[in-house]
């Protein structure tokens, strides 16, 4: 499992309207290097600040890395590519999608991590995509911000993050140079992969000041599969009054609706904001069936609907709380590459409560059982295809889920 560090200082940032001048602020103060990673990158409205910032850090001559998802993120504009290769900043996608696209074995297995470090000094993690607040890539402009979440950190986490950055960075260079054939170049960079990481986690954290508990969670394929849940589970489990949860994608498997109900029935208040808006049509309906058996159990789910959900975060028994990528669904916990920090702080969990609160109060739209029960014939009928739906996407990726 893992154990939450002290050292830690972190900050709660509250859509791309707070990220963004944080993140050029990081970066134009960057007196080495820049990696970032993020599902998507659309330089539409604010988010061209960001590649700005990325542009002038490589014209200072430092190294700059940036991956991108490659179902996620839509070629750049000719003029930023063009740009951006002038100032020497590495551009890199993950898993392209090839001309099967999403039929192929694997292809589901995102990159779906929103992560930046900078000088290995200071952090940033969370759902917030190199996306304008007000601009979606499929339904263009929204009439208010959709709600989303980051942290910046610093102190011992960021090695972590850093040296996980610099490993994928390196897999993907080594992978394109045994494509081509230059074995020993691809070797030569795994071993150097290794060892960078190496001495970063024996480095530690430079300078950090002992205030907040945290951990960084990542989730792959191959020694991370289940941390995240997990955390959210045993956290869950040990909940005595209060749990909030904030999640855009709500279909959870068995074992964590099962906390959830547990948590309800022991006199824990359990209360989730989800989504209320129309997306994508299978994380949509795949949500709804699950909510009976929550809703009989006392849990109180609050629908977010003035613009997109797409926070993930919880904050439990007023001290434990989550910032990061991951949703609370299979695509996330059984497929794409993730990252949460986890905070024990209980200044920082007031913070993200009260926000929390105030989106349920104000935004939201509590779901009665009543309600829910007297849903009509076509809606249900749309539920069980889309939860049909995403469990023959999963048999296609060798998963079982739900």
């Amino acid at each position: 499992m893992f154990t939450p560090r002290s050292g830690h200082e972190v900050q709660l940032l509250q859509g791309s309207a707070e990220l963004f001048p944080a993140l050029v602020a990081a970066i134009d103060g960057a007196t080495r290097e820049v990696r970032l990673e993020t599902y998507i990158f659309d330089l539409t409205g604010q988010a061209e600040q960001v590649a700005a910032a990325l542009e002038r850090a490589g014209q200072r001559g430092l190294s700059v890395k940036v991956v991108v998802d490659g179902f996620g993120t839509s070629p750049l504009p000719l003029e930023w590519q063009q740009r951006l290769q002038r100032a020497g900043v590495g551009w890199r996608v993950y898993a392209p999608v090839g001309w099967m696209g999403m039929l192929r074995l694997g292809s589901w297995r995102r990159l779906h991590r929103k992560l930046c470090v900078i000088d290995g000094e200071v952090a940033f993690c969370g759902g917030i995509n190199v996306l304008d607040d007000l601009h979606d890539p499929n339904h263009g402009p929204l009439e208010a911000p959709r709600l989303d979440f980051a942290v910046r950190v610093t102190g011992p986490l960021v090695a972590e993050a850093d040296a996980s950055m610099a490993q994928l960075w390196w897999r993907m260079e080594a992978v394109r140079d045994i494509r081509r054939a230059q074995l020993a170049v691809a070797l030569d960079a795994l071993r150097a992969a290794r060892a960078r990481r190496r001495m970063r986690r024996r480095a530690g954290p430079g300078q950090a000041h002992p205030k907040a508990k945290a951990a960084l969670l990542l989730r792959d394929n191959l020694r991370n599969r289940t941390r995240i849940e997990r955390a959210y589970r045993r956290a869950i489990g040990r909940a005595r009054a209060e749990i909030i949860i904030a999640n855009a994608y709500f279909v959870p498997g068995r074992k964590m609706r099962v906390a959830l109900i547990a948590a309800a029935r022991r006199g824990v208040k359990v209360r989730l904001l989800l989504q209320g808006r129309y997306e994508y049509f299978m994380q949509y309906y795949a949500a709804r069936p699950v909510y009976g058996a929550l809703l009989r159990a006392g849990v109180e789910i609050h629908e977010y609907s003035p613009s997109f959900l797409h926070a993930k975060v919880a904050v439990i028994d007023g001290r434990w709380a989550t910032v990061g990528s991951s949703n609370l669904d299979p695509l996330s916990l059984l497929l794409a590459r993730e990252a949460n920090v986890v905070v024990e702080d209980a200044v920082f969990a007031a913070r993200l409560r009260t926000r929390l609160l105030q989106a349920m109060r104000e935004e939201g739209r509590v779901m009665s059982p009543d309600e829910y029960g007297k849903r009509p014939l076509r809606q249900r009928v749309m539920e069980r295809v889309a939860l049909g739906l995403m469990r023959l996407a999963l048999i296609i990726q060798g998963k079982k889920y739900l």
